[in-house]
């Protein structure tokens, strides 16, 4: 693969698959389970601090290893084949592809408030408990659209994703702006800061910890960077530098949109807010009925944006993986414009029928704790290689170590424990998810033998 991404190109990816929706709609359920505005705030702070510390870590591995897989590469060298395996295992069934069929549909639904003729109300197909609504038709069609622009030179797709990434950003500081000029010509303030609110009002640390699940995961996909590090021009200092920059960024804007919906809204408001759409009632407050359609426009170009990152990315981890001889041998094939076509087709494939069962939901509850612990491994993955492989080129070292990697980790570890006292419904099966790739792995090292 030729290195085509420079370090604009890299810190858009990074933010572009970052924002998607989550920032403008789960507030409400967080403050639901924290109690208190002063406790959603200091998780939004909680997740940008442990967002940061972990790219931190992923840029000493990704600049030691600049290959195309990313995390993919870096479990595999520190821990051995099975654990990479296992993780691009629970990438393409779930991960990546639930992901992707989540944000489809998402985009589709607020496609719906401009276009009514898009709605899950709207049934072309029913057979028995199947159904397939128009909702479902154009989230396929979107995603399959952006599948088979990415067929093109990376350069080409970066530049789509660049377009995006920055219309996006301008969106989410309109909504900030909007909000600020709101509370700026209100007559009070809905919210001013008190310190004894802090103390979680009896929740614990580990409901609080557990509760931290929707803004982690409106802050996820950070990680795919390093999918495309063997096509970013001087990986040695534009992966880091794209890490500390797009997740720098994002964690302000996602603060400061927080800290908008707090000034602007009481807590009645935000808990109650429909469909949990804090975005667009803070832009119906602020411009009336035309609000929810800004909001839709905004919400459309994000997710869009972040379909593009997301679908551009994936595909590079499952090539990797069939260089390796564990996906499918023609995944490992490159077209004319050195583009990862074949696993672009397979992704595309999978999350259709995901799409179509309706299912995807679900199964990303399920990983959250899954995702979680593959993060934590791939962090102390810094202290095995450093160990394992000592005379290994590091161009860049993980700011303050060991201190930064090894927080992340306890963090990390906390709320992970945390979701398997609090939510065992979700939590076991993710990790049943993973556990189901065991066999399969030594199936086709078997086949391989």
């Amino acid at each position: 693969m030729n290195k085509k991404l420079n370090l604009l190109d890299s810190t858009m990816l990074v933010i572009g698959s970052m924002i998607g929706s989550g920032v403008f709609i789960v507030s409400a359920g967080m403050l639901r389970d924290l109690g208190s505005v002063e406790n959603l705030l200091l998780a939004w702070i909680v997740t940008g601090v442990l967002t940061l510390f972990a790219a931190l870590s992923y840029a000493e591995l990704g600049a030691a290893m600049p290959k195309a897989g990313g995390q993919y590469i870096y479990l595999k060298e520190a821990y051995g084949k099975m654990y990479g395996f296992l993780y691009g295992w629970t990438l393409f069934t779930v991960i990546q592809t639930g992901t992707i069929a989540a944000v489809a549909v998402a985009f589709a639904k607020f496609s719906g408030l401009l276009f009514p003729v898009i709605s899950e109300k709207n049934i072309l197909l029913e057979i028995g408990a199947f159904k397939f609504t128009t909702v479902q038709l154009l989230g396929i069609v979107v995603l399959w659209t952006l599948t088979i622009s990415n067929f093109r030179e990376v350069k080409k797709g970066a530049f789509i994703q660049n377009l995006f990434t920055i219309s996006k950003i301008i969106a989410l500081l309109f909504v900030i702006l909007a909000g600020v000029y709101f509370v700026a010509n209100a007559e009070t303030s809905q919210w001013s800061w008190d310190w004894s609110k802090l103390s979680f009002q009896g929740i614990g640390i580990g409901l609080f910890s557990a509760a931290l699940v929707g803004s982690i995961f409106s802050s996820d996909a950070w990680n795919n960077i390093t999918f495309t590090a063997g096509e970013i021009d001087k990986p040695e200092k534009n992966l880091p530098r794209s890490l500390l920059l797009g997740t720098g960024a994002v964690t302000l804007l996602y603060i400061s949109c927080n800290l908008i919906y707090v000034k602007a809204l009481s807590a009645d408001q935000i808990t109650h807010a429909e469909f949990d759409r804090v975005g667009t009632l803070l832009m119906s407050t602020v411009f009336g009925e035309t609000g929810a359609y800004l909001m839709a426009i905004l919400i459309m170009i994000s997710t869009f944006g972040c379909l593009n990152g997301l679908t551009l990315s994936g595909a590079r981890v499952y090539y990797a993986m069939a260089k390796d001889g564990y996906f499918l041998s023609s995944a490992a094939q490159l077209n004319k414009n050195e583009s990862p076509q074949k696993a672009l087709v397979m992704q595309a494939v999978w999350t259709s029928i995901l799409t179509l069962s309706g299912s995807y939901g679900d199964l990303l509850d399920y990983v959250v704790f899954a995702v979680l612990l593959f993060y934590i491994l791939t962090v102390a993955g810094v202290f095995v290689l450093r160990h394992k492989q000592p005379n290994l080129n590091r161009p860049y070292k993980v700011f303050a170590y060991p201190i930064v990697p090894a927080v992340y980790i306890i963090m990390a570890s906390i709320i992970c424990v945390s979701l398997l006292i609090y939510k065992p419904n979700y939590s076991y099966p993710g990790l049943l998810i993973v556990l189901l790739g065991v066999p399969v792995y030594y199936w086709m090292r078997r086949k391989e033998k």
